[in-house]
């Protein structure tokens, strides 16, 4: 056993002796005896249900999705007969979706036998972007139907999530990596909104900055970026195929003097040189820690005193949001070949080794959706 400091030791004798005291029937008789530790024991079994539970959740949000059921009750309210006939399903299967989703609140029946979108249900249906990755993630539930099996794996053999995305079926040798490519980067715009959001509520571009988008896709966060700071320059840059495309879809919209386009591979390519800000969206967490230190290092050399990255993405630790990096993205991430969710601290480590002279977190509304870090050269 490694010996760490006397607080440390004192961490561990409070965690072994809280665990022995929960674990007590005693205690638990006890504690359903007393208001007030009745109510936390109250808590602790329902989100211990939920646990239990969490997948039957999502393969009911998984059936609304498919099923179209979002769209039919956006037109309610509609019997659970209708309900039935629009999804091909016996009028008991119906009411029994129907019935799943309204503790979930997908769906809702405010009058007897008719039924409507709920509030999670109403938000979900105008989000296209969220049905996409939805759909997306019955290849990570394949993955993890076993998942020590799925641990026990090298982890560069072929799984349904690294068969799909574009870099990690590079990595066991996919055949048609243009294709998957482009399915990658249409997922990638499809939710790049949950992302740019945050960064829009939390971060301010400088008047006439040049940002440089390192692995920016289609340019979905780019156009984001573009349309709320009118002054701001735009660069994408990215493997060939997708910059092409990505340019093309920025300058319909803002014009060839805003935008400039740089196809590379940011592993092996120079990072273009000229720009205040470069931003790495959702890219960092995709890669192992060897490759992913060459990215900032190759980053770094690009930038003059004083311009600055900016790293945005889910973030293992982040307070409000810890199951969505260590849980969620780590199993995820691990199914995919490539990655894993990392701590501000952990990427802030990682910066200052690769060059760069300072870095700051900086709080967002929803770090379920993603941390920022801003890392100046």
């Amino acid at each position: 056993m490694t010996r760490g400091s006397p607080k440390d030791s004192w961490k561990v004798r409070y965690v072994a002796h809280r665990n022995r005291v929960f674990a007590n029937p005693r205690f638990q008789y006890w504690a359903a005896k007393l208001p007030l530790i009745r109510r936390i024991a109250k808590t602790r079994a329902g989100e211990a249900f939920d646990l239990v539970a969490g997948f039957t959740y999502s393969q009911i949000l998984r059936a609304y999705v498919e099923s179209g059921l979002f769209d039919v009750l956006a037109t309610g309210p509609v019997s659970h007969r209708r309900v039935a006939a629009e999804l091909e399903l016996s009028e008991e299967a119906a009411k029994t979706l129907l019935r799943a989703g309204r503790p979930l609140a997908l769906s809702e029946e405010p009058i007897a036998d008719g039924w409507m979108l709920g509030e999670s249900g109403a938000v979900l249906a105008a989000d296209m972007g969220a049905q996409a990755m939805i759909r997306h993630h019955r290849l990570l539930y394949r993955d993890l139907a076993d998942p020590l099996e799925l641990l026990r794996k090298d982890r560069k053999e072929p799984t349904e999530l690294s068969r799909y995305w574009s870099y990690a079926g590079a990595l066991h040798g996919a055949a048609e990596r243009g294709q998957e490519t482009s399915e990658y980067s249409q997922l990638m715009a499809a939710s790049q909104h949950f992302v740019a959001d945050q960064v829009l509520a939390s971060f301010t571009f400088p008047q006439s900055a040049r940002l440089l988008d390192v692995g920016g896709g289609h340019g979905a966060f780019l156009s984001r970026m573009g349309e709320a700071f009118p002054s701001l320059q735009l660069g994408l840059f990215d493997l060939p195929e997708v910059a092409q495309q990505g340019a093309q879809v920025l300058t319909d919209r803002f014009g060839n003097e805003r935008v400039s386009a740089h196809p590379g591979n940011f592993f092996e390519d120079p990072i273009p040189t000229g720009y205040d800000i470069v931003s790495l969206v959702r890219i960092l967490h995709d890669h192992d820690d060897e490759p992913a230190s060459r990215l900032l290092a190759n980053i770094r050399a690009s930038l003059a005193p004083g311009g600055r990255l900016l790293i945005a993405e889910p973030m293992a630790r982040a307070p409000g949001a810890q199951g969505m990096g260590e849980a969620f993205f780590g199993l995820y991430l691990w199914a995919m070949g490539s990655g894993r969710a990392r701590s501000v601290e952990e990427i802030s480590a990682m910066l200052r080794k690769a060059g760069f002279s300072k870095t700051r977190s900086i709080a967002t509304p929803q770090p379920v959706n993603a941390s920022i870090i801003v890392a100046s050269a």
